[in-house]
């Protein structure tokens, strides 16, 4: 399946999904309150079944006062490589969980939410995973500060 039969399958699922230019594999964007919907869709439609959820990430965007969290999806049975992308809030780092749809994301969620500080609605054990529970801020958040880090060189 191509790139573009593939976007013209994800477009019957939800016609908000907007390809994102350049990327291999497609990458598409969807609104962060129709992702869980647009996820689970995914997942179950037989011409697409995408049950392999790959990898979590976020990025941290303060100049638009956002974060980018990416979800890589694999179908199996149609061999076919899929990024999802949506935004949030940095004033507001909710989003819906996709652990009930892929349970591997409770901890690449974890992972994130120790990272970043991003809060996963509905998420049945979000706490550390690596730093310890009493470590304050969000290491991978481009504005985070401590007195350990080393200064980049001018």
């Amino acid at each position: 399946m191509t790139d573009a039969e593939l976007f013209a399958k994800l477009q019957e699922v939800d016609a908000r999904v907007v390809q994102l230019p350049n990327c291999r594999p497609l990458a598409v964007e969807v609104p962060v309150g129709f992702l869980l919907a647009f996820m689970g869709k995914l997942k179950s439609r037989p011409d697409l079944r995408f049950i392999q959820l790959l990898d979590h990430l976020a990025m941290d965007w303060p100049e638009k006062n956002e974060f980018e969290l990416v979800y890589q999806l694999y179908s199996i049975e149609h061999d076919l490589l899929l990024a999802v992308h949506t935004r949030i809030s940095r004033e507001s780092p909710y989003a819906l969980t996709m652990s009930r749809l892929w349970p591997i994301a409770q901890y690449q969620e974890r992972e994130v939410f120790d990272l970043f500080g991003i809060l996963y609605e509905g998420h049945p054990d979000l706490r550390r995973l690596f730093l310890e529970d009493d470590w304050v801020g969000f290491p991978l958040r481009k504005d985070y500060k401590d007195y350990f880090m080393l200064e980049m060189p001018e």
